[in-house]
């Protein structure tokens, strides 16, 4: 027997009457109250449906093979299934659910910004539910991206959990989904593609809400579709992927945001759920990236070479070359001279060996221009001036030209940050200006910071004339007004 929906709000409000659903609701135990509602004819498909939580979810908790923590899988079981006062206080919600909620309309209401999971999903219908979660919370709350802070640990148990977990097998039968094929699947990774394109060009703060909202929309419709196991593992690499570009371009927005970290954590759920290796390791090699930056150097070390590790013998040469150079930007950043110079070493190797037409697309990019930016970062953490400059230059020909992006704003700054510290402010200051004035339409803290640090290494020059003659012609870039304001962790 499957209830008509008319029926469900009188079941709903005659279970939830019981003295022990009460006791269950007060311990959060949503296991329990499933298994009452199952009993009173309430299936887990029509839970599903209704509360917008994967079926698989509710049978763990059902099982007691996981028990809900979030926010927001309480807030969308009580909405979705319209609980009565009592329940939803007695599971530390509002007594009254949302205007707009009811029977049917699941509301999947966020969860405060400290109280997103940073847990690694043990399943994919649990990371396909995180992921879901943080789209909603990072739309409910414009704030949401630069509060919270970093957790180091969590880094550390992502990448164990990679290295070690079994993939578990995709499995989507969602009573009521849509049919999910191949062709959907690359409309949506054609889409995220577009959006990545608008990234690198204009940074992470021009089309990021853009972004998360359609993933809210179309991502959370696919993942919460019908699909068979190839398709299934399409769709989970797919959304692994356009989930790491939210976690880049929050990063690029707010880079210390720990809903960044958030985001690279489920990307590399979705990636192990979809038994993509390498794009998981390319996550690995994102997480990298963010905690060099954020000054945890031991942790950026260790996961560039878990990416390394989990990838021997089937990563690329480029790939495999790109882990060995984010291991280097974080041994020069702890100053350690010899292991950095082994690990670019390391990354030229590899490097010569590669074969683009083998590699994933997300990692073509990665050309000679490219690994000339990383070297002259590394060289420039090391306080090697000449030859970071030299390698910085290299990777600079489209400054000021058409085709301008983000990573060549970066270049450009180290090779103006190379040249002060060689002495040579003219050239410093000309440099900086050019990357001003190219990079007029991008948005991103990550330039303002670069601004930032040139900026403290400029005022060490004094008031000489050309460093005047720069502030004056600075002055008028929206960039350059934005790094000389104190750093309150906001998006240029």
């Amino acid at each position: 027997m499957v209830l008509a929906f008319s029926e469900v709000r009188r079941v709903v409000e005659r279970v939830c009457a019981r003295q022990d659903v009460l006791d269950a609701c007060a311990r959060r135990d949503l296991g329990f109250v499933i298994a009452v509602l199952n009993e009173n004819h309430l299936t887990q498909g029509q839970m599903a449906s209704l509360t917008g939580l994967h079926q698989n979810r509710l049978s763990n908790y059902k099982t007691g093979i996981h028990e809900p923590k979030e926010y927001s899988v309480f807030a969308s079981f009580a909405d979705g299934l319209g609980l009565p006062p009592a329940a939803r206080q007695a599971l530390g919600l509002d007594a009254s659910p949302p205007a707009a909620g009811g029977i049917g309309v699941p509301q999947q209401r966020p969860a405060p910004a400290a109280e997103i999971s940073l847990e690694y999903p043990g399943t994919p219908a649990q990371a396909a539910g995180n992921v879901a979660s943080l789209w909603q919370a990072d739309l409910a709350d414009q704030g949401v991206l630069a509060r919270g802070r970093i957790a180091p640990g969590a880094w550390n148990d992502a990448s164990l959990r990679w290295l070690v977990d079994p993939v578990s097998v995709l499995d989507a039968d969602l009573p009521g989904g849509v049919r999910v094929g191949l062709g959907d699947v690359e409309r949506f990774r054609v889409t995220v593609e577009a959006f990545g394109q608008l990234d690198d060009r204009f940074g992470g703060g021009h089309a990021r809400p853009a972004l998360i909202q359609y993933l809210s929309s179309d991502g959370d419709r696919l993942l919460r579709g019908r699909y068979t196991g190839g398709v299934g593992s399409a769709l989970f690499s797919s959304v692994a992927e356009a989930t790491l570009l939210a976690a880049w371009m929050s990063y690029d927005s707010v880079p210390r945001s720990a809903l960044a970290q958030r985001y690279f954590i489920q990307a590399l759920a979705l990636a192990q759920a979809a038994g993509d290796r390498l794009l998981g390791a390319s996550i690995l090699d994102a997480m990298s990236h963010q905690a060099t930056y954020t000054g945890r150097f031991g942790e950026a070390a260790n996961l560039a070479r878990a990416a390394r590790t989990g990838t021997t013998g089937i990563a690329t040469a480029t790939l495999t070359a790109h882990f060995h150079t984010m291991e280097a930007r974080a041994l020069a950043r702890l100053g350690d001279a010899r292991g950095c110079d082994r690990a670019l070493a390391e990354a030229v190797r590899e490097f010569e060996q590669r074969r683009p037409d083998d590699d994933p697309g997300w990692i073509r990019y990665f050309d000679e221009t490219e690994l000339a930016a990383e070297f002259g970062h590394c060289l420039r953490d090391l306080g090697r001036a000449a030859d970071a400059a030299q390698y910085a230059s290299r990777s600079v020909a489209r400054v000021g030209g058409p085709g301008f992006a983000r990573s060549d704003f970066f270049a450009a700054m180290v090779l103006a940050d190379a040249h002060l510290a060689a002495g040579d402010l003219e050239q410093a200051c000309a440099t900086a200006l050019h990357a001003l004035t190219a990079g007029e339409l991008i948005r991103s803290g990550r330039c303002v910071n670069y601004l930032r640090e040139f900026r403290q290494h400029l005022a060490r020059a004094g008031d000489a004339t050309v460093v005047t003659d720069f502030g004056e012609q600075a002055r008028g870039s929206r960039l350059w007004l934005i790094a000389s304001r104190p750093d309150k962790a906001t998006a240029a």
